[in-house]
């Protein structure tokens, strides 16, 4: 299985501080049958800015790391690309980081709200080839408030991807409840546990799995965990269309 979404550069942003803190985050992820985490440092956001030669020289030195430890994972490049009105220079300039070098690229909304421009820069990114994933659209309280508005990004191009711990409850009951919700309306189409460490924000990737088994939705699941597949091989996802209703689900 593939993790899309995660934080384990260390001493980098809001995740793991220590080399071994990355370390225990690695083990844990073994132990889950994941064998690929694609690194996703905060970039471009009010907090947080890791550049792309920190970020590869990183995922070298910590490669080293895990070989010599055998470790059975594999780690790959990326961002976690904070939204702003020069984020299509910031790609043009090769800056703004894809996932795994794929086309696809894991854009972050502000936590309250979705800026006006957001439809220009989706339309500016597929013009370039690459290609939007909003990042836990499941909270932020502009979509909360109105899941139609994650529809309408969705129709313009973008794809979305929920965090394991909001299936798993580990954010509370509404966000869990919005969560299975976005999943069920098809407007969720990848699956990251977000993993900033092993307390606060543990990995919970076969939890948030399991509460989707638990709703019964299993072909959800394989839709999710074959979409991260395809982001390595950068192929075309699998796609449902988003419910029509989706307004009057909400």
């Amino acid at each position: 299985m593939i993790d899309m979404h995660c934080h384990v550069l260390f001493g980098v942003d809001d995740g793991p501080k220590t080399i071994e803190d990355t370390i225990r985050i690695v083990e844990k992820a073994v132990k889950e049958g994941i064998t690929d985490m694609i690194a996703t440092p905060h970039a471009f956001s009010p907090h947080y800015h890791v550049p792309k030669k920190e970020i590869e020289g990183q995922i070298r030195l910590l490669t080293d790391s895990l070989r010599a430890g055998k470790y059975p994972i594999k780690l790959h490049t990326g961002q976690e690309v904070r939204l702003h009105e020069n984020v299509i220079e910031k790609i043009i300039e090769g800056e703004a980081m894809t996932l795994a070098g794929s086309r696809y690229l894991l854009l972050e909304l502000p936590s309250q709200s979705i800026p006006l421009y957001i439809e220009r820069v989706i339309q500016s990114m597929l013009e370039y080839n690459t290609i939007p994933i909003i990042a836990h659209p499941e909270r932020n309280s502009a979509i909360a408030q109105k899941p139609a508005r994650l529809e309408r990004l969705i129709r313009l191009g973008a794809f979305a991807q929920v965090n394991a711990g909001s299936l798993s409850g580990h954010f509370g009951k509404r966000v869990q409840r919005l969560s299975i919700q976005l999943v069920e309306a098809n407007l969720i189409h990848t699956y990251g546990s977000d993993v900033h460490d092993t307390k606060a924000r543990p990995l919970l990737f076969n939890e948030g799995l399991r509460y989707l088994e638990k709703k019964k939705k299993h072909d959800s699941i394989d839709i999710l965990l074959e979409n991260n597949e395809r982001i390595l091989k950068d192929d075309a996802f699998i796609v449902l269309d988003p419910e029509i209703p989706v307004k009057k689900k909400w």
